[in-house]
């Protein structure tokens, strides 16, 4: 059983999802089956079968958090000092080299990630080739789109 990073904000996302699943979504599908059962037979009941997939769902994505949780291992980046390093959790300021645009991400775990909000997972191409350089660094990375070249223009532990 590995050890994952996470983020203390990854991890309180989950235990907030955690919450949700089982203190509101739980005893909503169970309500939803009890309605379905009162419609009589089981075998043609769509809304059973539907309740019933939603419950499967719903408890396995409560296993699934309940593992993730357990296998946790919360850096927590705030605490450390910050000597220009890129490091799990780290706050990375980048300028594309190529395009000149000014790109931000946040280096996090696998189950934090969200390219949309510019989480990126450290085992990523783009988190691999930032994890270990420094601040100032000029950095070559192949991605599945290209090559692309970035200078470090700052990084933060926040």
């Amino acid at each position: 059983m590995d050890k994952e990073p996470i983020t203390v904000e990854g991890l309180k996302k989950l235990k907030d999802e955690l919450i949700f699943l089982k203190e509101k979504k739980r005893p909503e599908i169970v309500s939803a089956i009890a309605e379905a059962r009162s419609h009589g037979d089981l075998k043609e009941n769509a809304e059973y079968h539907a309740a019933k997939e939603q419950q499967s769902l719903n408890e396995g994505r409560i296993e699934q958090i309940n593992d993730i949780i357990a296998r946790a291992n919360v850096i927590d980046v705030t605490k450390m000092s910050n000597d220009g390093k890129i490091i799990f959790g780290s706050t990375v300021y980048l300028e594309n080299l190529d395009t000149g645009e000014k790109i931000e991400y946040k280096i996090v775990g696998k189950d934090e990630a969200d390219l949309k909000k510019k989480l990126i997972y450290f085992q990523s191409p783009v988190g691999k080739g930032l994890i270990g350089k420094n601040k100032s660094d000029l950095v070559e990375i192949k991605t599945p789109s290209g090559i692309k070249n970035f200078e470090i223009k700052d990084v933060k532990y926040i």
